[in-house]
């Protein structure tokens, strides 16, 4: 409950970025759909100071708590191996200590000229998984501020002319906060795919 504070900031900026607190709808092809509201970089920014000493708020009331502690330690452990066979992605997978992260074993967009460290626990049980979460969000902290800072003037986008007819198929994916999420196309020449098939991470997680 103390987080649901911070993140009402968070939704603040989603709202103000893009008209709406859950559901976005910000990315476009070729870029996005407006160009950052006046102000948002600094309040962006504020954010990127202000939540560290919150963090670590939170570590103070659960991390080292006995009751928190016999409820997650040693409890619903995973083996990498088992991760690996189920197809667990994201902080479920790192919490089994294997180091995998997308943006740094494929890199895409501005994520392979970022400084970040991939977080792995070797426990895999459910504080393992807790503790890998909490820091990342120390590691997001430092990708925004990289990208605050690195964000290029101009237009905002630069679609293609006219409607793509592609034929084919492909998969691409990225990694989300839950981890792999793909999008498996097949196009047969027309202006809509043949087949479209979401890999979200969540069901295989769970």
């Amino acid at each position: 409950l103390y987080a649901f504070r911070d993140r009402e900031y968070l939704l603040d900026l989603f709202e103000e970025l893009c008209g709406a607190r859950m559901t976005y709808n910000y990315f476009r092809l070729g870029g996005v759909s407006a160009d950052l509201p006046e102000g948002f970089t600094e309040r962006a920014r504020w954010f990127v100071d202000y939540f560290p000493e919150r963090l670590a708020e939170v570590d103070r009331i659960l991390t080292g708590n006995r009751i928190f502690l016999a409820r997650t330690k040693g409890i619903g452990r995973i083996t990498a191996e088992q991760a690996v066979d189920w197809g667990l992605s994201g902080p479920m997978l790192r919490a089994c200590g294997v180091d995998f992260d997308l943006r740094k074993a494929h890199p895409y967009e501005a994520y392979g000229s970022l400084e970040f460290d991939v977080i792995t626990r070797a426990e895999g049980d459910v504080l393992a998984r807790y503790q890998v979460r909490m820091d990342e969000m120390r590691e997001c902290l430092k990708i925004v501020a990289q990208g605050l800072e690195r964000l290029p003037e101009g237009d905002i986008r630069n679609a293609p002319k006219g409607r793509l007819r592609p034929q084919g198929e492909t998969y691409s994916r990225v990694e989300s906060p839950r981890g792999e999420l793909g999008m498996y196309v097949v196009a047969q020449g027309d202006t809509r795919p043949y087949r479209w098939k979401v890999r979200a991470p969540s069901f295989c997680n769970l």
